[in-house]
């Protein structure tokens, strides 16, 4: 679990538009580890996590796509069921709130990455931290919030 920046930009919402940022990131040798695209009224917003940030920036930059970088969580998470919902409790417990969240395969086989904006980011990341497993498994004697 660390902390990673992850570039935020607005598309016009138009045929080919996330295909051209993503091939001049490959041309870039910049490898994606996280991607998350949502439609808006007016431009799709596109977030993703990259191993490399200032060589995005300057991708981003020649292609005149306007960006905001921002540090997010990254948790690494058993890619099995329940192993989100392990995260989520654990932050929710905290009164931690989760203000935007995506998810992608890990690079490590059987996991997942889980990418988290939360109102507090350190806060997250000790109390996940601290939890057994990363978060991924259940406190002895605890029944899952959703179940209280």
């Amino acid at each position: 679990m660390e902390f990673v920046h992850e570039v935020t930009a607005r598309l016009e919402n138009k045929p080919g538009r996330l295909a051209k940022i993503c091939a001049t990131l490959a041309h870039e040798k910049i490898n994606i580890r996280a991607l998350s695209v949502m439609d808006t009224h007016e431009r799709s917003v596109l977030r993703l996590v990259v191993d490399q940030l200032e060589p995005t920036r300057k991708a981003l930059t020649s292609l005149g796509t306007e960006f905001t970088t921002a540090e997010v969580l990254a948790v690494e998470m058993e890619n099995r069921p329940g192993a989100l919902t392990r995260v989520l409790e654990t932050l929710a417990q905290e009164n931690i709130n989760i203000e935007y969240a995506y998810a992608s395969g890990a690079s490590a086989p059987g996991k997942s990455l889980g990418i988290f904006h939360t109102n507090n980011p350190k806060r997250a990341l000790q109390v996940l931290s601290e939890s057994p497993n990363n978060g991924t498994a259940q406190a002895p004697g605890r029944r899952p919030l959703h179940s209280r």
